[in-house]
């Protein structure tokens, strides 16, 4: 069987994340989801198809990278011309699915276990759900019992009166009978093709098996990134080493560590904690658990790192705080920037999202810096504000609202 993943739209919600980098490209744990979907998917299908469009040539170096290091499993992408929605993108795929042969689909910007596909792979038509405590930013799942089986009846997106908590978690098994029902799709309100219109009416003439998922991460908003790294790295157990650590430096709990990474004397690290390759931590600096540092980065003297994700090539040189932040890659923080987590009355933080303020449910969450920027020494930033990629800051600036 051929799975199909779709990876072409451009998200932005994930702003300022996402301006110039798909989606499936984010990294948790200095993993991208594409690599961490590929991994899920190996031995359990024969070959992947990436249905890029979005900066499609940055998906197709990083399927490249993964196949030349990882053998077996063929891995070919087909591109979606125009970002017409889902049912456009599945239809770019169509005459690659295999007549009289059934076939997996993944939404590219979620994160599957490969317990959870395996069990839906042994399914005709099925679709993975899950139950969560916001359903109504999700399409809710109408189902029905029928023979110990519980049956789709159809799909509610985004309702502002959900009718149950149990949601499409965007992984599918279909037979090549659903391309019918997709030929009739009409464009939604908002002008796309919706694959979920499809689902309905297939599962009208169609039994189509809801199968509840044991995990399945959901990338949304920019600090969707955090919360699951915060799960991920709490897994850890061991610790690896296998960079050079100097004398007087303190290492408490599980910790990663890359090769070619030095960490100096003086530095405090408290466990869970991921650090990539050739980095410079240190010296005197203290890295809080939930941290991961990605590749190529420096942390310096007299700076605190708490629960926050660097990508590749950050430098925080000194006299620095971040917390519960994301730092995009190449970015240069100044000395004495400062990130604000926690607001003053204590309540929930919100942050922009397409011109509105939207509820983050984090009570702790700092900034949210996009590629490339630089920030002037001693700027403060707010709870939940974002820095636009190539953007900056002036010396002593308070970010108070977003850097676009």
């Amino acid at each position: 069987m051929k799975a199909f993943m779709l990876c072409a739209g451009k998200s932005t919600r994930t702003h300022p994340l996402t301006v110039d980098l798909p989606k499936p490209l984010l990294k948790v744990m200095n993993k991208t989801i594409l690599e961490r979907n590929l991994d899920a998917l190996q031995d359990l299908v024969k070959e992947v198809v990436l249905v890029v469009g979005f900066r499609k040539e940055l998906i197709r170096r990083a399927a490249r990278d993964y196949r030349a290091k990882n053998r077996g499993m063929r891995i070919s992408t087909v591109e979606q011309k125009q970002a017409k929605g889902t049912g456009d993108a599945v239809a770019a795929f169509s005459r690659k699915a295999k007549a009289k042969e059934g076939f997996l689909l993944l939404m590219g910007d979620n994160i599957y276990t490969r317990q959870d596909l395996s069990r839906l792979l042994k399914k005709k038509d099925a679709i993975l759900s899950q139950k969560v405590e916001h359903p109504e930013n999700f399409g809710v799942l109408l189902t029905r019992m029928t023979k110990g089986k519980r049956l789709l009846k159809g799909i509610q997106e985004k309702p502002k009166r959900p009718k149950g908590r149990l949601i499409n978690a965007g992984a599918y098994v279909f037979q090549q009978g659903i391309f019918d029902h997709l030929k009739k799709v009409r464009r939604s309100p908002r002008g796309e093709y919706e694959f979920t219109d499809a689902i309905t009416a297939y599962a009208k003439e169609t039994p189509v098996e809801v199968v509840e998922a044991k995990e399945v991460q959901h990338i949304s908003h920019p600090w969707d990134l955090l919360t699951i790294n915060e799960l991920l790295i709490r897994r850890m157990k061991q610790s690896e080493i296998r960079g050079k650590v100097e004398k007087h430096a303190v290492i408490k709990g599980p910790v990663h560590i890359g090769k070619g990474s030095i960490i100096r004397g003086g530095v405090h690290i408290e466990g869970p904690v991921v650090i990539g390759e050739h980095c410079s931590i240190g010296p005197n600096c203290y890295l809080r658990a939930g941290t991961t540092i990605g590749d190529h980065c420096k942390v310096g003297n007299a700076t605190e790192i708490k629960n926050s994700i660097f990508f590749d090539h950050v430098s925080a040189g000194h006299l620095s705080y971040v917390g519960d932040s994301v730092i995009g890659a190449h970015t240069n923080l100044g000395a004495g920037t400062i990130t604000a987590n926690l607001r003053h009355d204590d309540q929930g933080i919100r942050s922009m999202v397409r011109g509105k303020l939207a509820d983050t449910h984090r009570r702790k969450l700092g900034a949210i810096i996009g590629d490339h920027v630089h920030t002037g020494i001693h700027t403060s930033i707010l709870p939940g504000r974002k820095i636009w990629p190539g953007k900056g800051t002036r010396p002593g600036e308070v970010v108070d609202k977003d850097v676009v």
